[in-house]
């Protein structure tokens, strides 16, 4: 599992370049020119794995940056005086009419019972 710390990630990133000095020595002792050098196997891989870790190390100071910005504001939240709205007086609302259903219950109703009146 890769490491989250910035520490960790920090000593990965010292251990790489040191690597990648120490075969860049070594090459160049053996007299190989700069774009024999630059497409070593071993060169690449190292170069990869530090952008990797730089990559990562961005990463995580985005992510403290987004930590402290989002403590700050949730301190001058704290900070701000509350407003007191004021309470509201509960109206009881009157409902505007019956629903759909109840009114073609009651028209259903209405005119059963003017039939029935009329048949009797």
């Amino acid at each position: 599992m890769p490491s989250k710390s910035k520490a960790a990630r920090l000593n990965q990133k010292s251990f790489l370049e040191s690597k990648l000095e120490q075969r860049l020595t070594v090459l160049a002792e053996k007299g190989l020119k700069p774009a024999e050098i630059s497409r070593d196997a071993n060169i690449k891989g190292t170069r990869a794995k530090i952008r990797k870790t730089n990559a990562r190390l961005n990463t995580i100071s985005a992510l403290e940056k987004k930590v402290e910005e989002m403590a700050r504001i949730k301190a001058e939240k704290a900070a701000a005086p509350k407003e007191d709205k004021g309470k509201k007086k509960k109206v009881k609302e009157e409902p505007a009419g019956k629903s759909k259903r109840q009114q073609k219950k009651k028209k259903k109703k209405e005119s059963k019972e003017s039939k029935e009146k009329a048949e009797s």
